[in-house]
């Protein structure tokens, strides 16, 4: 797999779940998209929130205490190393809500899908905070600051949940940064479904810009035929070697 880098490169990366499972973060699609028996909906969407928010904070504050003692893996620091060669010629966008990539040291992120680590009020309109907190089985955090004006109201999540959209400023970031590449675009998707929009159009975007596309994924996943290269194995192994 030939993966070159000119001074006029600018390099979108694209990271889904994949990236994060060698670090030993666990995804729905391992028990099947089931947790303790209930659909994803249950517990991550707007619906499901309206119906049981006990239940689906029980579900976040259990993966935010899963997140104890997880670090990022050589796949997010290969990464980071790439940032610091081309600066402002690097965006990041990933669908993961671990924020490992954060913590390895990446700078100019995208986060499509939100972060586990910060909630935000469901009623006001202050900036979402971060809180690591896993709250205790029966519980529902409630924002405070909505006491001044006479009542309160429950904090959620600060996830981008099915059935919402993701954030007009993210998207606009996006777009620009591929508008100012153009043909000097190039595209690296790393542990990827395939399957999840607009993140799995993001190849064929590139391409109508005239970039290139690289794949690194642990097996082909549903988009792999409109990439110009493929690479079949663990992020961890293949992308500092890629880089080198």
């Amino acid at each position: 797999m030939a993966f070159t880098i000119d001074p006029s490169t600018y390099l979108l990366v694209l990271t889904g779940a994949g990236i994060s499972a060698e670090s030993g973060v666990p995804t729905f699609r391992d028990a099947g998209g089931l947790w303790e028996g209930n659909s994803v909906t249950d517990v991550a969407s707007p619906d499901g929130f309206r119906v049981d928010p006990l239940l689906v904070w029980k579900f976040y504050s259990q993966r935010r205490a899963n997140m104890t003692g997880v670090s990022p893996n050589t796949g997010h620091r290969a990464l980071v190393e790439l940032e610091r060669r081309l600066g402002e010629r690097f965006l990041l966008v990933t669908q993961n809500i671990d924020g490992l990539h954060a913590a390895a040291g990446s700078e100019r992120i995208i986060e499509l899908h939100g972060n586990l680590m910060r909630s935000r009020c469901t009623v006001c309109d202050r900036d979402p905070f971060e809180d690591r907190t896993a709250y205790r089985e029966g519980v529902a955090p409630m924002c405070g600051r909505c006491k001044s004006a006479g009542h309160d109201a429950l904090l959620r999540p600060d996830i981008v949940w099915f059935g919402e959209r993701i954030a007009s400023a993210a998207l606009a970031r996006l777009d620009a940064f591929i508008l100012t590449a153009g043909a000097r675009l190039r595209f690296l998707a790393v542990g990827t479904s395939g399957l999840v929009y607009p993140a799995a159009g993001l190849v064929d975007v590139v391409r109508e810009h005239g970039g290139k596309s690289w794949l690194v994924n642990a097996e082909a996943p549903a988009n792999v035929g409109r990439f110009d290269e493929v690479a079949i194995g663990a992020a961890g192994t293949l992308l500092p070697q890629l880089f080198a």
